[in-house]
């Protein structure tokens, strides 16, 4: 076929508009990076690792950067979070009781900072909230406390300072001192379980406190920053209670028992088996507050006035849930079933109610999960696969009009062994390094 001189005009046309597609499209192709914590240790400190994964914002494909994993300056990872401008990672490390920050490239490479320690021992939760970083600890910071003589859990609050100038600057988002709970004089509020005396009422704050020991499983403050709330069992009776510790938030970051110290009584289950909270998240409009309780398979939806719980309803889960997130953008929420390894889709009412969409295969072993927050599009878990084998991310496209998921491209993902937890931030919202 022979060309004329117009034909080479369109077609040099046209490869040069496809060059130009093809470039905006290569630079704009990431839409998020997740942080991926894997506890199984490696390197020459045994620390735990950290892989960063990109996520194509066509297909929701996820792959490993290139620099990809990266030791997570401690060991036995547990817990992720990120500064609320997205420039920080903070990594809990429960076998040292620290708390890493690094900051995040605007390519998605972790660059280690600053290393702090928990007021009490082995953290296992952590969540930030404007400036205030906010721990949770198995046990309080007494000599009494360990494994072999266990303690109820405690609260730790970190204030992120703000970047300095000088001889030796330093970026923003570095953890502080713990600020100080005024009531014991110590850095850390303790979890324990309190119940009101013959003659004291919810006026005057007169309470008792038990010696059961009150175990910690997850943290969730409020969009609005105004509450924190902390889920526990407690580990003395059996079958086990379930609780949910509520504090005010002050402007510093310090906290404010709610109800006097009372935490909210979740019961015991309908099958008597016990109640086992394993998990906790709210909505973006602070309004509804969602628990899963892992013995009896299901969620429980709360709603919030003034900071204080208010059961809606139970609604039935897979086995074991072990994780569970609410769309910030859409009236979505998901539940990741550890035993089944799969996660269950909800629609959220006007009233906070769920309503079961559909279940939707996902690892082995599902223990975390998160949702992009550039677009609120594609939802990701990580697969603990237990075993030693090496561990799972298994990536989801979330439909905005359904709440149905789809496989994204050639999911599920490889990780290091044994992830725990997960932490994604907007692609080129972070400093640039």
């Amino acid at each position: 076929m022979k060309f004329n001189k117009s034909n080479q005009l369109v077609l040099v046309s046209a490869a040069s508009l496809l060059a130009a597609i093809l470039i905006t499209a290569c630079g704009t192709a990431t839409v998020d990076f997740v942080y991926v914590a894997s506890s199984k240790a490696a390197g020459p400190y045994n620390y735990g690792e950290i892989d960063v994964f990109e996520i194509n914002r066509v297909s929701g494909y996820m792959r490993q950067i290139p620099a990809s994993p990266f030791p997570s300056g401690g060991r036995n990872p547990v817990a992720e979070t990120v500064s609320s401008d997205y420039a920080n990672l903070y990594v809990v490390n429960q076998d040292d009781n620290s708390i890493v920050q690094f900051m995040i490239g605007n390519d998605g490479k972790l660059y280690p900072q600053n290393t702090v320690n928990t007021p009490g021992i082995y953290p296992l939760a952590a969540t930030v909230s404007g400036t205030s970083l906010f721990v949770v600890d198995t046990y309080q910071p007494l000599p009494a406390c360990s494994n072999a003589d266990p303690c109820s859990g405690s609260v730790g609050v970190f204030p992120l300072l703000p970047a300095t100038t000088g001889p030796n600057p330093t970026l923003s988002g570095a953890p502080g001192t713990p600020l100080t709970n005024p009531s014991n004089g110590a850095p850390y509020w303790p979890l324990t379980l309190l119940s009101y005396t013959a003659t004291g009422n919810s006026s005057n704050c007169e309470t008792s406190a038990s010696t059961d020991v009150i175990t910690p499983t997850a943290v969730n403050v409020l969009k609005s920053g105004a509450a924190l709330f902390v889920t526990a069992y407690d580990s003395t009776v059996t079958p086990n209670v379930g609780y949910v510790f509520g504090f005010s938030v002050g402007t510093s970051g310090a906290l404010t028992p709610l109800n006097c110290g009372v935490p909210h009584n979740m019961g015991v289950g309908d099958n008597g088996l016990g109640i086992h909270p394993s998990a906790i998240a709210s909505d973006s409009t602070s309004t509804y507050v969602y628990v899963t309780d892992s013995t009896n398979g299901i969620v429980v939806s709360y709603s919030v006035g003034s900071g204080v719980l208010n059961k809606i309803i139970d609604t039935p889960t897979g086995n074991q849930p072990s994780a569970i997130v609410v769309d910030p953008a859409y009236p979505y929420a998901y539940v990741a079933n550890s035993v089944d390894g799969n996660v269950t889709a909800y629609s959220i009412s006007s009233s906070g109610a769920l309503t079961r969409i559909g279940t939707y295969a996902a690892g082995i072993d599902p223990v975390a999960m998160g949702i992009d927050p550039s677009t609120n599009h594609f939802l990701f878990t990580a697969n603990f696969t237990p075993g030693g084998a090496g561990g799972t991310v298994s990536g989801f496209e979330l439909s905005a009009t359904a709440g149905t998921l789809i496989d994204a491209q050639k999911s599920p993902y490889t990780s290091n062994a044994l992830p725990t937890a997960v932490a994604a931030v907007p692609h080129g919202s972070s400093t640039t390094k």
